[in-house]
């Protein structure tokens, strides 16, 4: 398995001589003597993945491909996470290019135990490896420099004896290590496998990742069969394992560990120990099979940390989403620009990752889990990870309400800030998109309820415009709780409100009709007939899609008799719309045409050009059924270029929709046919895939 080895291998760590520590280290030449394998540690037992590294080692160590020119790879440099498998890819190198017949002077392994306490020095190492390579110890000289230059004179004899040697160099933590180990000419590599990158060493460097999926389902089911080869766990239920493997972060040691809790308990399923993980507050109290824990593992990375690079790991453990902006983490640490060289050397260590765009950074997420278990087990640290995500919420609601305001921005508005437009902000709303839903889920700690609602109402229009429908309802549930919590009766109508157009644009209707009822129940309590008419606008909505047409039409008359007595005409306008609608289905269409052109009208003259688009698209709907086919292909020629200039695809898509009816009714299935193709496509750049797949199937039937 591709795990950080972790079974008997050589020690460096002698016994203490004079108050020091003394390094020992292996050597095995070929027969008659034992083989030049015998100085590795064991392969990993049921190594798996990593096919394309392991073929990136043995390329840069092909004495072929170098042919000891000048651009031949003398050091090779493995680096990543604790426990992605590091020493298990280096032992499996090392097996491989000794096989090839590449090394025939013997393989030296040494353990820096760079991560511990008292790490091994290169003096150290030195006096070991010399020992190895038959150095008698009263001929290696003091001092780093004399061995040094004595390790590099013996290799070149070996070299001339036997061959050249490979040196591998485990679990080095800083470039001093390493530099006195460097094997000079001679055909002589040395692989070094570390927890940071070590570019100063002016080696190929390989850092490696987390598994893929399919590697992690491969190494969890064949360590299962290893340990008995009729268990057949992982084959039948490989959904939950995929689970798993994805609850393990895809992190080999993890993984590892979770195959022995399953070797060790046989009546157990995968699926009870998804539920585990998954249920508990800190996954790595569970991945501890006695002998190796992935705490542990993080913990000597942690300790290593200088403070200010400790607390910008505890608190990058606090940030919503799985990518963090750079606004975000100067947010997090209370500064006005992030620390970016303390950001720089968490990567370095592999403790962060560079995010999915430049300026943004990620966490493995085991190593998140692991940081916000640092901040909740001491009081002062956790005091600290409020504070911060105080900041971090001050600062998402205010770019989130700039950004809601261009969303919501037409002519004649004043024009919003900090975006330079409507397309920027909803650029930033989508990269924002993941830890905004995630930073509405801090709904259940009170100090923080006031500012979820905020935010939760400033993503309403833009989760709505791209239709993520899942988080809306989500953000809507999680906004109530807070709302209830900060005991603000107004704030909770509201809250219900968009909850409700959440529950219907997901299917939700009679919960939908609910929420609507509330919202209009509360705004009623608290006196607010402007808000009252927005509930009563939304609820004729979902009464229409239940077809409860007859109260539709009572709800929407309702909502326009309170905006045309305030004069609010934007909001007159979208009942003039949904009332057309209502009244094409009882079909009274000359009246439902009136009314959708009132609604259009209204729009134009407040200047919400996007809207008016919406409102001729009914439009076209009504005049189709009034027999004016042609007028109604007219209008959405219309509607199309106004929905395209606004990249509203969803509603581009609805456009050819509604224009392949008005063309199958008419007589033209060609012409119907081109156009459900175009909504197909439409659909699928909104990422409607069902609305696309319909649209397809129709334009099937065309042919």
């Amino acid at each position: 398995m591709a795990t950080e080895y972790d079974g008997d291998h050589i020690d460096l760590r002698g016994a203490s001589v004079s108050g020091s520590v003394t390094a020992k280290a292996v050597y095995r030449e070929h027969a008659p003597a034992p083989s030049a394998l015998d100085a590795l540690p064991a392969r990993a037992v049921g190594f798996t993945g990593r096919e394309a590294e392991l073929r990136e080692l043995l390329d840069a160590f092909d004495p072929a491909a170098s042919d000891g020119g000048p651009e031949a790879v003398v050091v090779a440099a493995v680096s990543g996470l604790g426990g992605i498998g590091k020493t298990a890819l280096a032992v499996q190198a090392g097996y491989e290019a000794c096989a090839k017949g590449w090394f025939p002077g013997g393989v030296l392994f040494v353990d820096l135990h760079g991560y511990d306490e008292e790490p091994v020095t290169g003096d150290q190492a030195l006096e070991a490896l010399l020992r190895a390579l038959g150095t008698e110890p009263e001929h290696i000289p003091a001092g780093l420099d004399a061995r040094g230059a004595l390790y590099r004179s013996v290799l070149v004899d070996r070299a001339r004896e036997k061959g050249p040697v490979l040196v591998l160099a485990d679990n080095a933590s800083s470039p001093a290590q390493v530099r006195p180990l460097l094997p000079g000419g001679e055909g002589h590599r040395l692989l070094v496998t570390s927890r940071d990158r070590l570019p100063q060493l002016g080696a190929r460097l390989l850092a490696l990742g987390e598994l893929t999926p399919e590697e992690a389902y491969a190494l969890l089911g064949r360590a299962l069969r290893i340990a008995r080869p009729t268990d057949s766990r992982a084959t039948d239920a490989p959904e939950r394992v995929a689970c798993l493997a994805a609850l393990c972060g895809h992190l080999p040691l993890a993984l590892q560990i979770a195959a022995a809790l399953l070797v060790v308990d046989r009546d157990r399923s995968v699926a009870e120990l998804v539920a585990e993980l998954a249920e508990s507050r800190d996954r790595l109290d569970h991945l501890d099979d006695g002998e190796r824990s992935v705490r542990a593992a993080f913990d000597l990375s942690y300790r290593r940390l200088p403070g200010e690079q400790a607390r910008l790991l505890r608190l990058l453990a606090l940030a919503p989403g799985p990518n963090v902006s750079n606004e975000v983490v100067a947010a997090l640490v209370g500064a006005d620009a992030p620390p970016v060289r303390a950001l720089e050397a968490l990567v370095r260590a592999h403790l962060v990752e560079r995010g999915n765009e430049r300026c943004r950074w990620r966490l493995h997420d085991l190593v998140r889990v692991y940081g916000a278990g640092v901040v909740a087990g001491d009081e002062g640290l956790a005091e600290e990870g409020e504070a911060a995500r105080e900041r971090v919420l001050d600062l998402y609601c205010a770019w989130a309400d700039a950004a809601d305001d261009w969303l919501r921005w037409f002519q004649g508005m004043p024009v919003p800030g900090r975006f330079v437009g409507r397309r920027e902000a909803l650029e930033w709303f989508d990269g924002e998109r993941p830890a905004l839903v995630a930073a509405v889920g801090w709904a259940n700690r009170e100090r923080h309820a006031g500012a979820v609602v905020q935010l939760a109402v400033h993503l309403a229009v833009y989760l709505d415009w791209r239709r993520y429908v899942d988080d809306a309802v989500t953000v809507g549930w999680a906004a109530l709780e807070a709302a209830r919590r900060t005991g603000d009766r107004t704030a909770e109508a509201m809250v219900w409100n968009n909850l409700g157009n959440a529950q219907q644009a997901a299917g939700q209707v009679t919960e939908a009709i609910e929420a609507h009822t509330r919202a209009r129940d509360v705004y009623q309590a608290v006196g607010d007939r402007h808000s009252e008419a927005t509930a009563w606008n939304n609820l004729g909505n979902a009464q229409r899609m239940v077809g409860q047409v007859t109260e539709a039409i009572d709800a929407y008359t309702r909502a326009r008799d309170v905006y045309q007595a305030v004069g609010d005409r934007h909001s007159e306008a979208d009942v003039w719309n949904n009332l057309g609608n209502a009244l094409g289905d009882v079909g009274q269409v000359t009246e439902a045409i009136e009314a959708h052109i009132r609604a259009h009208d209204l729009y134009e003259a407040v200047g919400d050009r996007h809207r008016g688009a919406g409102a001729w698209n009914n439009l076209g709907i009504a005049l189709f059924r009034d027999g004016r086919g042609e007028e109604a292909i007219e209008v959405y020629s219309k509607v199309l270029e106004i929905f395209r200039e606004f990249d509203d695809w969803y509603g581009t898509g609805q456009a050819f929709q509604n224009l392949a009816l008005v063309h199958k009714g008419s007589g033209r299935p060609t012409e119907a046919r081109a156009c459900w193709l175009q909504a197909a496509v439409a659909f699928t750049w909104a990422d409607a895939t069902a609305e696309a797949d319909q649209a397809r199937t129709w334009a099937e039937e065309q042919q």
